[in-house]
């Protein structure tokens, strides 16, 4: 008898994954919750609801998956060496992603969050704390190079830089500074000296 135990089935195809979360963020962003299914997200994919199905038991599963996936994608941690440079790349970075297809995305993910528990838990540990994460590393450099005073409150900081970001670009709809990125990253620009000084810095 051979030692070998061939392994039953086919091994699961990550490239097929992916389209199938890069399908569900897809049509979440054009449809919203309500108007999202499991076909519509299976034909985007080019694959059967079996397929699908095989994956996620529920469409609840396959939007907290897709959910966690984008998160993951926004948590890129830059260190340029200064406390304004990280803030200026953060800000920067979330008036993007905030806006377009993406503040559509979160829009819709923040309004079902609001009724299923576990999607809100899944944004809170996938998007919020690797932001919350970011801003302390920032922080916490900036303080080791005497730009500013050691903060008293740090579990506070990410809300005080991550909160007129949110406000200003995901819940204030149809800005005419969303017209482009460079606009956009104008925008954020401007609140960054706000940021800074509700940091301590000088």
């Amino acid at each position: 008898m051979s030692e070998t135990v061939a392994r039953r089935g086919r091994p699961r195809d990550a490239s097929r994954d992916r389209a199938l979360l890069d399908a569900t963020l897809a049509v979440l962003a054009e449809n919203g919750y309500g108007g999202l299914t499991t076909a519509a997200v299976a034909a985007r994919a080019g694959v059967s609801t079996a397929t699908l199905y095989r994956r996620w038991s529920s469409k609840e599963d396959l939007v907290i998956a897709a959910a966690t996936t984008y998160a993951e994608d926004l948590t890129a941690r830059p260190d340029t060496g200064t406390l304004e440079g990280d803030l200026r790349a953060l800000l920067r970075d979330k008036a993007l992603a905030m806006t377009g297809e993406g503040g559509r995305l979160m829009r819709a993910l923040i309004g079902e969050a609001a009724q299923i528990t576990a999607l809100a838990e899944a944004l809170a540990s996938a998007f919020l704390a690797p932001l919350h994460e970011r801003v302390a590393e920032a922080v916490r450099r900036a303080a080791e190079r005497g730009e500013i005073p050691p903060p008293e409150d740090a579990d506070l900081l990410g809300d005080v830089v991550i909160g007129p970001v949110l406000s200003r670009f995901l819940l204030t709809p149809r800005l005419p500074d969303q017209v482009d990125a460079r606009a956009r990253e104008e925008t954020a620009d401007r609140l960054l000296p706000f940021v800074l000084r509700a940091l301590g810095s000088r």
